[in-house]
C-alpha cells in the first residue's frame, strides 16, 4: 500500500483555484489594472482548463505583482485574502482525507502549480510535511516576480516530487496521487496509486479507461 500522500491544491483540496481567485482579488483592491488584468487572467485560467497553457507567460503574468508591490503590503494583502476567501474554499472532506493519511503516518505533501506565495497559508491550514509549490525568486527580503526553477505543472511536477522523495529515499510506487485535473496526468501516470477527485471530463475519462479510483470531496 502506498505511504506518501500526494494532493493537488486547486479543487481538490479546495473548492476553487486559488491562482484565479487571487488575480480577480488583486483587481477588485485595485493593485492592479483590472480593465486589463481580469481578462488576460481569465484567459490564461481557461487556457488551463484546456491544457494549452503557456506556462512562461503565465507566470510573467501572474507574478508581477508579487514584485511589483511591496512585500510587507503583498503580506497584508494575502492574510486579508485568506480571511475573506480563503478559508471559507477548503473542503471539508479534504480536510478529513489529509488527516486520514496523518493519522496512518503517511508521509504528505501538496503538489501544486500555483506559486508558494498564494498557497503557503493553504499548507499550514492543512499542516502537510511539504509544499512543492511553483517557486519564486527573493531578493533583499521580497520577490522579484520571477520564477525559481522549474515551474511545478505538468512533467515538472514529476522533477519536485522526485526531489523530495530523494531527500529520505521514497519512491514514486510508495506514492499515492489525489488530483481532479487531466494537467496532473504525467504524475498521475508513474505515482503507484491514482485516485482523481471530481476530475475534470478528460480526466475522468482517462480514470474510467485505466480503472483509477474516482473520488468526490464536494
Amino acid at each position: 500500500m502506498p505511504t506518501i500522500a500526494l494532493f493537488d491544491l486547486d479543487y481538490t483540496l479546495l473548492d476553487f483555484d486559488s491562482d484565479h481567485a487571487w488575480g480577480d482579488f488583486l483587481c477588485q483592491l485595485g493593485k492592479v489594472d483590472a480593465s486589463l488584468y481580469k481578462s488576460a487572467n481569465d484567459q490564461f485560467y481557461e487556457d488551463y482548463r484546456n491544457g494549452v497553457l503557456d506556462m512562461p507567460a503565465f507566470l510573467r503574468f501572474s507574478l508581477k505583482p508579487l514584485g511589483d508591490l511591496p512585500y510587507d503590503e503583498l503580506l497584508a494583502l494575502r492574510k486579508q485574502f485568506m480571511s475573506s476567501l480563503g478559508h471559507g474554499q477548503v473542503r471539508a472532506k479534504a480536510r478529513e482525507l489529509v488527516a486520514l493519511h496523518q493519522a496512518a503516518g503517511d508521509r504528505n505533501a501538496i503538489v501544486t502549480a500555483t506559486n508558494r506565495f498564494v498557497t503557503e497559508p493553504f499548507a499550514e491550514l492543512f499542516a502537510v510535511d511539504q509544499l512543492m509549490a511553483t517557486n519564486i525568486v527573493m531578493r533583499d527580503g521580497r520577490t522579484t516576480g520571477e520564477a525559481d526553477g522549474t515551474p511545478c505543472y505538468r512533467e515538472g511536477k514529476i522533477q519536485h516530487v522526485q526531489a523530495w522523495l530523494d531527500g529520505f529515499g521514497g519512491k514514486l510506487s510508495d506514492c499515492v496521487f489525489y488530483t481532479d485535473s487531466h494537467n496532473d496526468l504525467p504524475l498521475l501516470n508513474v505515482v503507484g496509486r491514482a485516485v482523481v477527485v471530481d476530475p475534470d471530463a478528460t480526466l475522468l475519462a482517462e480514470a474510467e479507461r485505466r480503472g483509477w479510483q474516482v473520488l468526490s470531496l464536494k
